[in-house]
């Protein structure tokens, strides 16, 4: 008998990935997975693939793998984590309103904001942003126009009125030699309300909807350049974050929300090795 096993497809302001509880379900082959099954047209579609586990370590309360649609891992993605946050307490897998998330980035703490047992959104602490990481960004190699920050994960942030563009720029800047990682583009804009407008270029994804460490790393650019104060509204293309980079303790926060889109089952046996 083909083994099956379910999912949940969650998005965080368009930002959608398939998401699995691997303390019930195994996936053998992760990046093939999300490979396949991101696909739009012969798959689920999705942004990629995230893994919901136990964590083994005191520090962390549960862990999250996340994979893109090429089949790449990545090491944080801050609408994944709000997703992560809203399966956990509304399927009943915990009761805690702050989750400790283990990821590849290290580990985030959730917060979430409960009305009538929902989780209507959800605050994460996404830690220390870093400008300068030899190993994400090599500045010898002629990039100046934009800001570098890493939240985890490198981002490259472009503040220009053609934030349109961000397919021929992201496409052109994801595998740049300056990036040894490959690298997410933000191209952004303030707006006459004083709110960020931003489009998103994910690597291993290309365009997506959102991208919450994109919004972190645009809010902090913005603060850098004396674009924006340390309080900014991130306007992407699926929706709106509101982002906090704290004097206090030098942390990003990052507050948004987090829906269900539906459940499904999907036999492993349409993975197949490349």
């Amino acid at each position: 008998m083909t083994q099956k096993i379910s999912f949940t497809k969650m998005h965080g302001c368009g930002n959608d990935y398939i998401y699995i509880n691997t303390m019930e379900f195994t996936v053998p082959q992760p990046s093939e997975a999300a490979r396949i099954w991101s696909d739009r047209y012969k798959g689920i579609g999705s942004d990629g693939l995230v893994l919901i586990g136990a964590s083994s370590v005191p520090e962390a309360d549960f862990t999250m793998h996340i994979y893109n649609a090429d089949g790449s891992e990545a090491m944080m993605c801050g609408n994944a984590s709000r997703c992560i946050g809203k399966y956990l307490y509304e399927r009943g897998l915990t009761d805690k309103t702050k989750i400790r998330l283990l990821t590849l980035s290290g580990v985030k703490t959730l917060l979430l904001h409960i009305i009538n047992n929902k989780v209507e959104s959800v605050t994460v602490d996404m830690g220390e942003p870093v400008m300068e990481n030899e190993s994400q960004f090599n500045t010898s190699r002629g990039l100046n126009y934009g800001t570098f920050v890493s939240m985890g994960n490198p981002h490259y942030v472009i503040f220009t009125e053609f934030v349109d563009q961000v397919g021929e720029t992201g496409r052109a800047l994801e595998k740049h030699p300056a990036f040894p990682q490959r690298c997410n583009i933000e191209l952004a804009h303030i707006e006459s309300d004083g709110n960020i407008r931003t489009r998103v270029w994910e690597r291993g994804s290309g365009i997506t909807q959102a991208c919450g460490t994109g919004a972190c790393a645009t809010a902090v650019a913005a603060a850098l350049t004396g674009k924006a104060g340390r309080k900014s509204n991130i306007v992407m293309d699926g929706g709106t974050l509101s982002i906090e980079w704290r004097e206090s303790d030098n942390h990003v926060y990052m507050t948004g929300p987090a829906e269900f889109v539906f459940d499904g089952t999907i036999e492993l046996a349409k993975l197949q090795t490349t």
